[in-house]
């Protein structure tokens, strides 16, 4: 029997791992045991995922909550460490690149476990982002790395990592994206909202470049002001965000846009039938770049560079970055021209985790 520690802790990993959850199910050997660390807390951003994606109940929730990069990660690892002695794996498995997945990581090698790490070798080339530190670093303690894209097979090899750990196996965010397409499409939420198809943007933004600056949170503002003119603009805020308006003095600039709707985060399917149905999306989120490349959406990314690269080459997506003129031309361009089918990218046909779990199976 093999056992693996599955870890999720925020929003983007649940997408991921519900798939993995799945497939393990044609795998008799494999004992499964779910972790959440509970970085991610708020009801839309945790149980609402789980009840969605139908995700088990975690087996273990380590309740760690919000704090500070080196509190939270600290945390985690104190936390998880009597859980991998408890339940002795073979195997740790970890997604993405968030807090949890570092944390979680470094425990398993210390103790001699050993490591997966699903969505490997993704770079953006800017130390600046943490979730870049702990890409990098996530991959080099790894045993085996799942890679979503051809640019982590490069990355990967570049940094010296042997070709037999790593494994091209697809994009478990899709494989949910695509399992859930039909039940999103029942949700009420544009009816709930007063939306018509292709009628509204969508934006998202949460990353500390974008929104702990004045300045730069400034010049997308003066973007969103002259966009909000031509369509309206809908914004599921993060509560950090929320806050970050007030503090940074810039909440009656936003509340000023007649155009501009500010709700509270959505749960899974309200946001891929949100999404789905948009004109265009701007965001600074990875994963929101994969997703409106198969729903077939413009994506504007108000970031200077993507460790998804394949996005840009083959989907929907375009860098912007923060400069509101740029922004808006790019805007007026989508707006322009109808949107041509792009081709889907190799092994994003829903069918990553069903890999994933057959190579972890064969590991004996």
């Amino acid at each position: 029997m093999i056992t693996i520690l599955n870890v999720c802790g925020a929003r983007p990993n649940f997408m991921k791992i519900a798939p993995l959850m799945r497939a393990y199910r044609a795998h008799p050997t494999i004992r499964p045991v779910l972790v959440h660390t509970g970085q991610h807390y708020d009801k839309n951003m945790s149980d609402l995922f789980f009840t969605q994606l139908q995700i088990p109940e975690p087996d273990v929730n380590l309740e760690v909550g919000s704090g500070s990069h080196a509190v939270q990660t600290a945390q985690i690892m104190q936390r998880f460490e009597p859980v991998v002695l408890e339940h002795r794996p073979q195997w740790v498995l970890v997604v993405g690149d968030v807090n949890s997945t570092i944390a979680c990581g470094l425990v398993a090698v210390k103790l001699g476990v050993k490591l997966a790490h699903v969505e490997a070798g993704l770079r953006s080339f800017d130390r600046d982002m943490p979730e870049e530190v702990n890409r990098v670093l996530t991959d080099a303690i790894s045993d085996l790395l799942f890679v979503s894209e051809p640019s982590g097979i490069e990355n990967l090899r570049r940094e010296g990592v042997s070709d037999g750990r790593v494994h091209f196996v697809g994009n478990v965010m899709i494989d949910t994206l695509r399992a859930s397409r039909d039940q999103a499409e029942r949700s009420p939420v544009l009816e709930q909202l007063g939306l018509r198809k292709g009628e509204y943007n969508v934006v998202t933004l949460h990353r500390p470049s974008n929104v702990d600056d004045p300045a730069t949170l400034g010049r997308i503002a003066t973007a969103f002001e002259e966009i909000q003119k031509d369509l309206p603009i809908v914004f599921p805020m993060h509560p950090r965000t929320v806050a970050n308006l007030e503090k940074l003095g810039l909440a009656g600039r936003f509340r000023a846009m007649a155009g501009l709707r500010i709700v509270e985060p959505l749960g899974y399917l309200d946001f891929m039938k949100l999404t789905a149905n948009a004109a265009v999306v701007l965001t600074d989120s990875g994963g929101i770049q994969e997703e409106t490349t198969i729903l077939g959406v413009y994506c504007l990314t108000i970031r200077e560079n993507t460790e998804r690269p394949v996005t840009i080459t083959q989907g929907t997506n375009q860098l912007v970055g923060t400069d509101p003129e740029r922004i808006i031309a790019a805007y007026r361009r989508c707006r322009a021209t109808p949107l041509r089918s792009a081709p889907v990218p190799d092994k994003w046909d829903g069918k990553a985790a069903e890999r994933i779990a057959a190579i972890l199976a064969a590991q004996g």
